[in-house]
């Protein structure tokens, strides 16, 4: 299985943005949910099919997040950039 992958603390004050070279799936998966994609088990995410640069995505809860970029399974290559933007002065 081939994804870019990215790491992060927080919350729903956060905004993640993905920049991507071509469509990909972009998805934010929390701890118990990325070892379960890596797994090839049932997930679940925010996010999905992004058709347009940038992505933005926040975490529903504050937490430890991944940040995973894929293909589907889809032959061929993206290259994505990820940005954490914390608000300044969030309550967490």
């Amino acid at each position: 299985m081939n994804f870019l992958h990215t790491d992060f603390q927080g919350g729903p004050s956060d905004t993640v943005v993905v920049t991507l070279d071509s469509q990909a799936n972009v998805m934010l998966l929390d701890e118990q949910n990325f070892q379960a994609y890596r797994r090839g088990g049932s997930f679940q995410y925010v996010g999905g099919l992004a058709k347009h640069s940038p992505a933005r995505l926040s975490p529903p809860h504050q937490g430890h997040w991944h940040v995973v970029v894929d293909l589907g399974g889809y032959g061929g290559a993206v290259r994505a950039g990820v940005r954490v933007l914390h608000r300044e002065g969030a309550l967490f």
